[in-house]
C-alpha cells in the first residue's frame, strides 16, 4: 500500500510539473474546445525586436526634411479691393434706373501661402492663386529674413507664379528628375498650412497625370495623401530624399481641410514655366482655334472608331489656324507631329508645346479615313482660366 501511494504521489507531482511549464511556456496547448465564446491567438512582437518602420531602409525622412525646408518660404500677400456700396450695382436693369454708383470704400484683404526657393538668386516658385491681385508680397525665409518680393511673371494656366527678392546665395531646392516618380511613393509636403509656420506632413504617391478636374486649364497633376490645407499652396512636396517633385496646389474638401487627396504639379511643369518666365517674363504656347470634345464610348461607335482615343473636333474658329488649315467640325484628332492624342487634355497639352510661327502637322479621321492636315500654328490668347479650348 505504501509503495502505490509513493507511486500515486510521484505521479501527481510530475504531473504538476508538467502543467505549470506548459501554461507558462505554451498556454494555447491548454485551451478546451467545449469552452463557449470565441478565442484569438494574437502574436506580439517581443521588445528584443521591435524597431521602426522602415521603407528600404529608411527609418527616419528628417535628413530629407532638413535638406528641403530650407528652401521652403513663407508668402505673405495684401492687396485692395473695392466692395459695392449698393449690392445689385452691378445689374443692367438696375443702372438703367438708377445709373451708375460709385464704388464703395477700398478695403485691404491678405492672404498667406507658401513658395520653393529655385535659384539661388532669389527666384521662388508658387502658385499663381497665392499673389494674385497682390500688390505686397512679403516673403519669410527659413533664416528668419523678411523679404519682399515682386512678379517675375505668372501663367493663370498652369497655376504658377515666379516671384524675385533681392538677395545672393539662398538655399535652392533641388529638383527631381521628371520620369523619376511612380505611384507608392513616398513624398513629403512642407509649407504652412493655416500660419501656424512651417510643417511637414507625409503621405505617398496615389496617382499620377490626373487631369479632367477643372482647377486648371492645363492639368498633369500629382496625387497624394499626404496633408495639404490652406497656406500650404505654392510649397513643396520632395521625395524621400529632398528633392522637389511637384508645387503644392489644390486639394479635393468641402470642408477646407485636407481629406487625403491633394494634388500637386509635377517638375517637368514647373520647370517649364519658370524657364519661359525668367527667360521673357511670360509664357508662349501654340494654339489652333478649335473647341474639343471628348470622345465617348457612344461618339467612337457613331464615327465607327475601334475606341474612344481621339477628340472630337467640336467647333472650329473663324480666320484661325485650324480654319485656315482646313479643319472641320467632326473632325477626330488623334495625332499632332505624330504623338497620339488620347483626350482633350493631351490635346492641349501637345498643341500647346508647339512653337508659334511654325507648321505642324495633325492626324485627323475624316469620314473614317485617315488624312493629315498643316496647320501653321498661332500664339495662344490669353483665355480665361478652365476653359477647354485650343
Amino acid at each position: 500500500m505504501r509503495k502505490l501511494w509513493l507511486i500515486f504521489a510521484q505521479t501527481v507531482t510530475v504531473s504538476l510539473g508538467v502543467v505549470f511549464v506548459v501554461s507558462t511556456l505554451r498556454p494555447d496547448l491548454l485551451s478546451f474546445t467545449g469552452r463557449t465564446g470565441n478565442t484569438v491567438t494574437v502574436r506580439e512582437v517581443s521588445r528584443a525586436t521591435l524597431v521602426a518602420p522602415h521603407i528600404d531602409g529608411i527609418t527616419s525622412f528628417s535628413v530629407a526634411s532638413r535638406k528641403a525646408m530650407a528652401s521652403v518660404v513663407n508668402i505673405f500677400t495684401s492687396g485692395e479691393i473695392r466692395t459695392p456700396k449698393i449690392p445689385f450695382r452691378s445689374d443692367p436693369l438696375f443702372r438703367r434706373f438708377f445709373g451708375e454708383q460709385p464704388d464703395g470704400e477700398p478695403q485691404r484683404t491678405s492672404s498667406l501661402g507658401s513658395g520653393v526657393i529655385v535659384g539661388a538668386e532669389g527666384f521662388i516658385v508658387t502658385n499663381h492663386h497665392v499673389i494674385e491681385n497682390a500688390d505686397q508680397i512679403e516673403v519669410s525665409i527659413a533664416d528668419g529674413r523678411q523679404l519682399r518680393a515682386k512678379v517675375v511673371g505668372t501663367d493663370p494656366d498652369t497655376d504658377i507664379a515666379v516671384l524675385k527678392v533681392d538677395a545672393h546665395d539662398l538655399p535652392a531646392i533641388t529638383f527631381s528628375r521628371p520620369d523619376s516618380l511612380t505611384v507608392g511613393d513616398v513624398v513629403l509636403a512642407i509649407g504652412n498650412p493655416f500660419g501656424v509656420g512651417q510643417t511637414v506632413t507625409m503621405g505617398i504617391v496615389s496617382a499620377l497625370g490626373r487631369s479632367h478636374l477643372n482647377i486648371n486649364t492645363f492639368e498633369n497633376f500629382i496625387q497624394t495623401d499626404a496633408a495639404i490645407n490652406p497656406g500650404n499652396s505654392g510649397g513643396a512636396l520632395v521625395d524621400s530624399n529632398g528633392n522637389l517633385v511637384g508645387i503644392n496646389s489644390a486639394i479635393f474638401s468641402p470642408s477646407g481641410g485636407s481629406l487625403g487627396i491633394g494634388f500637386a504639379i509635377p517638375v517637368s511643369i514647373s520647370r517649364q514655366v519658370l524657364d519661359q518666365i525668367i527667360a521673357t517674363g511670360s509664357v508662349t504656347r501654340g494654339w489652333i482655334g478649335v473647341e474639343v470634345q471628348d470622345l465617348t464610348p457612344d461618339l467612337a461607335d457613331s464615327f465607327k472608331l475601334p475606341d474612344t482615343k481621339g477628340t472630337l473636333i467640336a467647333d472650329v474658329q473663324r480666320n484661325s489656324p485650324a480654319d485656315h488649315g482646313g479643319i472641320r467640325i467632326g473632325d477626330i484628332l488623334v495625332g499632332v507631329d505624330n504623338q497620339s492624342v488620347a483626350d482633350s487634355s493631351s490635346m492641349l497639352n501637345l498643341i500647346a508645346a508647339l512653337q508659334p510661327g511654325k507648321p505642324a502637322s495633325l492626324t485627323m479621321i475624316r469620314g473614317g479615313k485617315r488624312i493629315e492636315v498643316r496647320v501653321n500654328v498661332g500664339k495662344r490668347p490669353r483665355l480665361p482660366r478652365r476653359e477647354a479650348n485650343e
